[in-house]
Parts: structure tokens; sequence; C-alpha cells
């Protein structure tokens, strides 16, 4: 990028203009005149080499000043270097795959298809950190380890479905999931290591009880972000099931939905993080905005800028072309009294 350092000096090429201007439209008075008897000779003769670049000189000392002009300005090349420190953030989300998140009380269509939805653009929006995703029933694992690979973690989002579809134990391990999730973050060596639960129920199964593992997370140093999701009380979930014909058949049995705030509230407070409860229909995506923004990678942006100076070509140029009008006009266009 080229910038001119002395911008004003340009100034000086109206002057320059205002004389050419001047000296073209009072041309006639300067030129000397001499009497002659005719014309006709003279006007018969070729004009010579010398008539023809009689201006050559004048032209050389107008390049000259102009390229003088450019030169005082300071023409300069900017090359900018921008050096980005990024301390990325690891997360991992744990997700509660149980029956019950079919209930239909969250848009577009229940638990589980609002949690995928606002997982999936809370993902789009990170740009340095590594994610890593946890699912959980009565039992749990891994489905992505912490990676940068966004794409692979979304296609991974898609394919989810309930305990019921994917043959896994039904049931809440809360202990067990938080367990795990928190072993995921113990060999990482980020500054900040945030684990994102996510629940509509209570703990009612798994090996691990959940002050365990909240003691074993406390031990890692990670902050948890709890989410309790659904409306507490009775409520149906959707049975799936084949009729004679093996067509797909959809009905509703009663169920009694509990989240366990105490323990969820618990998780968040004595590791740093924050509770919320997503019990409205389209509030997980207020929620995850929210975890954005107090989750931000921190990015240290350093600005450099070299300055390259153009003008010495210009001056030299300006230089060489006054020197010749200079020696042409004392030889070969030099005018004699």
């Amino acid at each position: 990028m080229t910038t001119w350092n002395n911008l004003w000096a340009l100034l000086f090429i109206l002057p320059l203009l205002f004389i050419l201007g001047w000296n073209y439209f009072h041309r006639k008075k300067k030129l000397p005149s001499l009497l002659f008897s005719s014309l006709q000779v003279l006007k018969s003769l070729p004009p010579s080499l010398k008539t023809r670049f009689i201006l050559v000189p004048t032209l050389l000392k107008i390049v000259a000043i102009g390229l003088a002009i450019l030169a005082l300005a300071r023409p300069q090349e900017a090359n900018t270097k921008v050096k980005k420190n990024v301390e990325g953030i690891d997360i991992v989300i744990c997700l509660d795959i149980s029956d019950s998140m079919l209930i239909e009380d969250m848009r577009p269509l229940n638990r589980l298809e609002a949690a995928k939805e606002t997982i999936r653009q809370f993902i789009e929006k990170r740009s340095s950190d590594r994610i890593g995703l946890v699912i959980f029933a009565g039992e749990s694992f891994t489905l992505v380890p912490l990676t940068l690979d966004y794409q692979l973690i979304l296609e991974r989002v898609k394919e989810i479905t309930t305990a019921a579809s994917a043959n896994i134990k039904d049931g809440t391990a809360i202990g067990v999931a938080l367990a795990n999730a928190a072993g995921r973050l113990k060999e990482s060596t980020a500054k900040s290591r945030v684990m994102i639960f996510m629940t509509d129920g209570e703990n009612n199964s798994g090996t691990i009880d959940p002050e365990t593992a909240l003691d074993i997370a406390k031990g890692y140093g990670l902050k948890i972000y709890s989410i309790g999701i659904g409306k507490d009380g009775p409520t149906k979930i959707p049975i799936y099931q084949r009729d004679v014909f093996g067509n797909k058949v959809k009905t509703y049995q009663p169920f009694d939905s509990n989240v366990n705030d105490d323990l969820l509230g618990r998780m968040a407070s004595e590791t740093g993080g924050k509770y919320f409860r997503a019990s409205k229909e389209d509030s997980l995506e207020g929620v995850f905005k929210e975890i954005d923004s107090l989750e931000k990678t921190k990015v240290d942006v350093n600005k450099y800028t070299r300055y390259t100076e153009l003008f010495p070509p210009y001056l030299r140029v300006a230089l060489i072309c006054y020197m010749l009008a200079l020696l042409l006009g004392m030889t070969f266009f030099r005018r004699n009294p």
C-alpha cells in the first residue's frame, strides 16, 4: 500500500500548471520577429530536426520539476504485519440423551432436537476453541474427543438419537457423565477449561455418585455451566412402537418430569460457572448466547507497520531529466544571438 507522508507538497503542482498555462497563452508575444519581403521560399523549406524537437529541453525541465514535487511528497510503501496470539478454550458439551428428552415441550420438535440445534449454533460461532462431546443416559461415553474439527462435531451432533434408538441403557447417570466429561478435560493444557452439562432429569443410575464426580471436576479446576431442560411436573413422553403391519406408531404415556435444580446449581456455583433453567420453548438459544458471551476466546493483536521510502527513484530521474535538458540547451539546441 502506497502512502504520501508530505501530501501537502503536491500543491506545488498548481503553480507549475499556472506557469505553463501562462506561457502557452502568451507565447506569441515572446517570439522574435523579422520583417521579410516574402515567406514563400521559407515555407517551401522542410523543418529541420532541430526545429522539430526544439521543445524537448523545456519538456524535460517540466518533467524534472514534476518528479521533484512527487519526491518532495515522500511516497512510502506501508507494509503492515498483524500478529495474533490466540488463547483458545477447551469445551466439553455433556448432553443427556435419555428417552425423556423426547418430551415435546421445546422447539422445534422436542427437548433433544432443541438441544442439538442450539449446540450446532454454538459450535458454528467458535473459531479457535477445541470442543468435545459426551452423551449419556443410564451410561456415558465420549462421542467426540476434544478437537478443532468442527465439521466432524456437527456431523456427530446431527446423528445423535435417544438411548432407546442408540440401544444403550436408559436412565440418567449424572455422576458417571460428569466424571467422564471431567476426564476429557483433565489432560487439557488450555488456561480455560469449560464443561456445558445439559440434562432434563435427576440422577437415578450409574456407578459414580454426582458428589464424587463434582469433587473430581473441582480437583481438575474445571468450570461448569449446567442447564436444566424442560418443565417440571406431569407430562407425556412419546413412545414409538410397531403395529401388526410393521408401521411405526407413536403413542404417549404419562411421565413425571423433574430436574434436580439443587445439584445442577451446586455443580455450577462450586466451580465458578453458572446454572441456567431452560423451561420455555426457545430459552435454550438465549442460554447458549449468554455462555458464548461469558466464555470469549482471548485474542491479542499486535500490529507492526514498516515504511519503505519510494522517493529516491523520483529524485534520480528528475535530476537526470534536468541535467539532460541543460546539456541539450548548451549543445544541440543552443541558440546563437
